[in-house]
């Protein structure tokens, strides 16, 4: 059989897709049993389905003149659709019970108004859950039920609005950001030598008014203009003209609308004057109003490159090998993209362990700074889990992989980046809709103005409506929420601080008190037992102390709360357990076989929940916290240590000294509770309570204000999630089941400062933002309308204004 002839592309291009490879070369692809280069795991598994399916003639026959215009998929697998093959979709999706969520980069989005039009299209399709679109980070993450519509149709629906979207692979972020700053750059450079063309022309002119030029001669430079003008409305002007159309078919007109409007007005006017050598020109406002954009526009792409670049490099420090170990206990390399759950890999002092696994070695020494910014190395025992991007820093380690690509804790890490980003807080809503109603109002007084003054100077009229428009268009106000959320995220996460949700940004300055869970949350989480006092009666039912500990040891594995991991390596001795009911707040009970053919019913946990069956028991050590029993007798009472955190005092002390009213909830006995408190010097303790007795107190409390609440996000979820700003600690490894609004990762009581001061200014520098907006577009506009504002200087003002609230925001960045 002969074998379908591949053609050749050029070096440093994807064979696939033909856009540029990354810097490290990317992925490889067999094709004919030929290597070839791809840039990212959708094009290598595209390629390959293409492959599977006979279908190499796609690449002898397609059209590669144009890159952005050839198809991705032949067309013969338009109704298959490689992307709705269930391993393909493994590459990119996250799966979530019978849902499936996926980040999409968008080609082609510039504005809000783009974001809503993909949001509003694609939402109306059936299975779809959830739609959030980023138009700072041109994603969009879709959360969908595969059962009722396939990927393919979502991705059909938003081609259908003239948008290109493929699945986000971070590792190209890089390359799309260097088209995007290549796409303005050009166009930029087209204006900016226009504009100095023309403005020296335009200053000929203007002195040619004063000294009488000569007719003919001022019609050459008439035209002059014209001709260096016209490139600049017809290329370096685009990206205004296709925002303002997607915007008014989106319903919501945007800032591009009266800036497309003035564009083509001025121009026309010009052009029409040169034409019939009468009139006047505003050629040099034409190019001069589009440049300013143009500089304006690309200022804002950097800082939404600044803004996505950290959580863009965490996926790029992955390896894209990794080595697998053999049914012969040998290591082979293979693509990352090939490993499976439970396969075993080797990582080498210094390699980055490319997935989430249960460490299979003795012991490890991990640096987990590409997850918490913290690089002190993390010491790992046997059985521990080490995640993806962390860096083996000692011996070589054996991990079997327990979690892939998009399942890692890192893929939920950048997931909760984009959401925190696609999430507006109220007062950057509120800005966009004014932004959008603004641009409304404007076209009504140009409107007005232009009947104004066609009665006071006809020969005016036209060139004052210009100059309000162009003065007037609410390109700050639009800025100003979007750059100050993105810097404020982008701050938070240099810091090892993950948000969730924006609307945080704007309640917790208002927040007054703060409730606080002690357990993992006032200490550090790292318990050891203190103590193991065994109650002894002379009766049939006695026990020796391994048969207790082993007994502990069963049940604890099967509790989530903090104190369980000291106690789940007591002894080598195993205990049989049946009928196993974790009860949230209150401990575990299951049967005890402690014997072949004997059983007894067991529990272990708080006080209370000893006393429901020994209501009259008393403990014999007070500092004791955990309690074992039968239904018929107390066995064991069990002291597990914890420390304080070290910052835990200042930081209370910092709080209070701002006013904010510091309140412990905790499930401890109130005299373990009060010994923490008086310590650390918070004065209102709520002790021996359920997770349902805390909602009742932060409730209550919501009654006066805002509240926030500080656990550990396991025990503590309902109070969590009624808290106005919730906040968790802990280890990378529990982000993906956490339902907290903020993640401290670095597991640092200090951090809740330093996340405080970052709102702080965070909030400050957006109302900043709105005011100086609201100050410069209210305040022009009257000057605009009376005539004292030429197109130019028009333009100038503009431009400013938003240069203003970019450099403002920028200020987060530092």
């Amino acid at each position: 059989m002969t074998q379908t002839k591949l053609p050749d592309v050029p070096d440093g291009q994807c064979f696939h897709c033909l856009q540029p490879l990354p810097a490290d070369g990317g992925y490889r692809v067999v094709l004919n049993n030929q290597q070839h280069q791809v840039c990212c795991y959708g094009c290598q598994a595209v390629a390959e389905t293409i492959a599977q399916q006979n279908l190499l003639h796609f690449y002898q026959y397609r059209d590669t003149s144009n890159p952005l215009q050839i198809p991705l998929i032949p067309e013969e697998l338009q109704q298959l659709t490689a992307y709705d093959d269930e391993q393909l979709q493994q590459q990119f999706t996250r799966v979530d019970g019978d849902a499936r969520s996926i980040n999409l980069s968008i080609e082609g989005m510039t504005c809000s108004a783009c974001a809503w039009l993909i949001e509003q299209h694609v939402s109306r399709l059936p299975g779809i859950l959830q739609v959030q679109v980023n138009a700072t980070t041109e994603r969009v993450n879709v959360r969908w039920l595969p059962s009722t519509v396939k990927l393919s149709a979502i991705l059909q629906a938003i081609a259908e609005l003239g948008y290109r979207a493929l699945p986000f692979q971070a590792a190209n972020q890089e390359q799309e950001f260097k088209q995007r700053r290549r796409y303005f750059v050009t166009r930029l450079g087209v204006a900016g030598l226009a504009t100095m063309q023309v403005m020296m022309l335009a200053v000929g002119l203007y002195f040619g008014v004063v000294s009488d030029l000569d007719p003919q001669l001022r019609q050459f430079m008439w035209w002059i203009s014209l001709f260096m003008a016209t490139p600049v409305l017809l290329y370096s002007a685009q990206p205004f003209y296709i925002s303002a159309i997607r915007s008014i078919q989106a319903g919501q007109p945007n800032m591009d609308v009266p800036v497309t409007f003035a564009l083509l007005s001025a121009y026309g006017a010009s052009a029409y004057a040169t034409f019939i050598n009468e009139g006047e020109v505003y050629f040099e406002s034409v190019a001069m109003f589009t440049f300013f954009l143009l500089v304006g526009r690309y200022f804002e792409l950097l800082a939404r490159q600044k803004a996505v670049s950290a959580a863009s490099n965490l996926v790029k420090l992955l390896p894209a090998i990794a080595q697998r170990e053999t049914a012969v206990g040998e290591a082979e390399s293979v693509a990352v993209s090939h490993l499976q759950v439970g396969d075993v890999i080797h990582v080498m002092p210094g390699a980055t362990v490319p997935a989430d696994g249960e460490l299979l070695s003795s012991s490890a020494g991990v640096n987990e700074s590409i997850l918490t910014g913290e690089s002190r190395v993390v010491n790992k025992r046997q059985s521990d889990t080490v995640l993806a991007g962390s860096i083996n820093q000692n011996q070589a380690i054996r991990v079997k992989v327990t979690a892939i690509q998009q399942e890692t804790v890192l893929a939920s890490i950048i997931e909760l980046q984009d959401l925190a980003l696609s999430r507006k807080p109220k007062l950057a809503r509120v800005a966009e809709r004014m932004a959008s109603k603004f641009v409304v109002r404007i076209l009504m007084l140009a409107a007005t103005t232009f009947l104004i003054w066609t009665v006071i100077d006809p020969a005016e009229a036209f060139w004052v409506t210009l100059s309000v428009l162009v003065a007037t268009c609410p390109c700050a106000l639009a800025l100003a929420a979007p750059t100050a959320v993105t810097g404020a995220i982008h701050k938070l996460n240099k810091a090892g601080i993950l948000l969730r949700n924006a609307d945080v940004l704007q309640i917790l300055p208002d927040v007054k008190t703060v409730f606080v869970d002690k357990t993992g949350t006032l200490t550090t989480g790292e318990f050891k037992l203190q103590e193991f006092y065994i109650h002894q009666k002379p009766d049939s039912l006695s026990f020796s102390e391994s048969k207790l500990k082993a007994l502990v040891q069963a049940l604890e594995n099967h509790s989530e709360h903090p104190i369980a991991t000291a106690l789940r390596h007591l002894t080598s001795e195993r205990a049989t357990l049946t009928d196993i009911t974790n009860e949230t707040g209150f401990g575990i009970d299951a049967t005890w076989e402690y014997e072949s053919d004997k059983s007894v019913p067991v529990r272990i946990g708080s006080l209370r929940y000893i006393q429901q069956w020994h209501p009259d028991f008393k403990p014999s050590l007070n500092q004791c916290q955990v309690f074992l029993a039968t239904d018929d007798k107390v066995l064991a009472e069990l002291h597990v240590g914890d420390k304080l955190r070290e910052d835990a005092k200042a930081t209370i002390l910092a709080m209070q000294t701002a006013g904010i009213e510091v309140i412990m909830l905790t499930g401890d006995r109130l005299e373990l509770a009060e010994v923490v408190a008086s310590e650390l010097g918070i004065k209102q303790v709520f002790a021996d309570l359920l997770p349902a007795d805390k909602l009742e107190k932060l409730s209550a409390a919501q009654q006066h204000g805002a509240v926030a609440m500080i656990g550990d996000g396991l025990n503590d979820g309902p109070v969590l999630a009624q808290a106005d700003v919730s906040i968790t600690f802990g280890h990378a490894a529990d982000l993906a089941r956490t339902a907290a609004d903020v993640v401290l990762l670095r597991n640092q009581f200090s951090a809740l400062d330093q996340f405080r001061t970052i709102t702080l200014k965070a909030r400050n520098i957006l109302r900043q933002n709105i005011l100086w907006a609201l100050i410069y577009n209210i305040g022009i506009l009257p000057v605009a309308m009376a005539g004292f504002v030429t197109p130019y200087i028009a333009a100038i003002g503009m431009s400013l204004s938003s240069l203003i609230v970019l450099v403002n925001s920028l200020r987060l960045y530092r």
